[in-house]
């Protein structure tokens, strides 16, 4: 695999990835997991709710932190351990979310990394986190 290596990285270092919800991504999302719930699959029920239309699964969001952490930030061969999530505003079919990851801290015993996680629309924060993967080492 050709991701980073442990030895390779430092605190501060960022990766992110964008990724514009199709309806078609939400319906797939929804096969995938088993999670038909109306708010995201059905335009008349999600009228009736406080959002007024349909939205994006939050996994679904969250779920672009893994492509994150696996290709781009260590990378291939990453290892996600742990992730805390808080969810701060839905996601709209069209709407275009962008998950940045950002070391903040390194344990060189364990070759482990922590990462700061957010979610994010139009700078606007929909979600956030925080992220502990086992990174490959040189050695």
């Amino acid at each position: 695999m050709d991701g980073m290596r442990f030895e390779d990285l430092s605190v501060g270092q960022k990766a992110r990835f964008s990724k514009t919800i199709t309806e078609a991504d939400i319906l797939l999302f929804a096969a995938v997991s088993g999670d038909t719930n109306p708010v995201h699959i059905d335009a008349e029920a999600a009228k009736a709710t406080a959002f007024g239309e349909r939205i994006a699964h939050g996994m679904l969001s969250a779920s672009l932190i893994s492509t994150v952490l696996g290709t781009r930030l260590p990378g291939p061969g990453t290892i996600y351990l742990a992730q805390t999530l808080k969810f701060r505003a839905p996601v709209r079919i069209g709407d275009t979310v962008t998950a940045t990851a950002e070391v903040t801290a390194l344990d060189p015993a364990r070759k482990r990394a922590t990462l700061a996680t957010v979610c994010t629309v139009a700078g606007k924060t929909v979600l956030e986190g925080e992220a502990t993967v086992m990174v490959q080492s040189k050695e």
